[in-house]
């Protein structure tokens, strides 16, 4: 994967600080604090990182974590790299304000297959509206702050929905971040136990864990090739930190080069430095060993 993406051109924005807000329908929604300042920064830089923190949020949920734990550990991702993108994931394609409506194939979090733009957006601005207007196939859209333009600005060439979802009045949904994380990390233990089970499970088991990870399925980013000081490089057109995650993700798990593994001391998911490596750190290696060897005690006295 780093020789995939070692000239890779990829912007996002993150802000400096987030929170948590309840709309008047009860959803719990992540939103941008107030005074927050926005920051450009390019997460293909930081993907095994940021997949690995993915991961082990997932993970936490499926070991039952508590929902305080949970959602901590969710706004924590969020404050590091900023939201996914729902909102130009989701749709057929991220270009939806030229349409009429927006169309959407089959996924975890809106069963109707198409929507009124107006209604599609208030999934995503439950709190302040953007200054949007929509007749048709025409739209108009204004933004008056400073920084809100200079974002607009950054974006360049990406579809206006992209400028949109990265203003200070775009919100995400606590349970799609989290559901999606689980995702990861399901799609993740089933590749992991499939390969280390595999000679101790029969063929009925091995088909049960194919059909489950063939459900994961993300949607693909264009790219162009942009010329910069030094040499070209692919730019990805992820439109959505989302679809970066889930095509980096892909290439972790499959990659050979990338060995990506779960800790056998506190479970959580990491990229090992050397092949066969089974603990994340020496720390927890020692916690192991110190386990194992009390364990290995308590045996010997019962066996007295």
């Amino acid at each position: 994967m780093k020789n995939l993406f070692a000239h890779t051109s990829a912007p996002w924005i993150r802000y400096s600080g987030y929170e948590y807000k309840t709309a008047d329908d009860g959803t719990l929604y992540i939103t941008v604090s107030e005074g927050a300042e926005p920051e450009m920064y390019r997460p293909m830089q930081e993907a095994e990182q940021l997949i690995t923190d993915a991961v082990n949020v997932g993970l936490a949920a499926m070991h039952k974590a508590s929902e305080e734990e949970l959602k901590e550990s969710v706004l924590d991702f969020v404050k590091k790299y900023g939201f996914l993108g729902f909102m130009t994931a989701l749709p057929t394609t991220a270009d939806f304000i030229t349409y009429e409506s927006v169309y959407l194939p089959k996924n975890h979090f809106i069963k109707e297959e198409s929507l009124p733009t107006e209604k599609y957006l208030s999934y995503f601005y439950p709190f302040d509206k953007l200054d949007f207007r929509k007749k048709s196939v025409e739209s108009g859209w204004s933004v008056t702050d400073r920084e809100g333009i200079a974002i607009t600005m950054a974006m360049g060439n990406a579809p206006q929905a992209v400028a949109m979802e990265l203003q200070k009045e775009y919100a995400e949904k606590y349970d799609w971040i989290l559901k999606e994380f689980t995702d990861l990390a399901f799609t993740f233990m089933t590749s992991f136990l499939y390969y280390l089970d595999y000679d101790t499970i029969d063929e009925q088991t091995r088909s049960l864990y194919r059909q489950g990870i063939s459900a994961f399925g993300g949607i693909s980013p264009t790219y162009r090739i942009a010329l910069e000081k030094d040499s070209p490089v692919i730019v990805w057109d992820f439109h959505s930190l989302l679809v970066m995650v889930q095509m980096c993700f892909s290439f972790m798990l499959t990659d050979k080069d990338s060995d990506m593994r779960m800790c056998k001391h506190c479970k959580k998911a990491f990229v090992a430095s050397r092949k066969g490596n089974e603990f994340c750190s020496q720390r927890c290696k020692n916690q192991f060993n110190v386990y194992k060897s009390r364990e290995k005690k308590k045996g010997n006295k019962r066996d007295d």
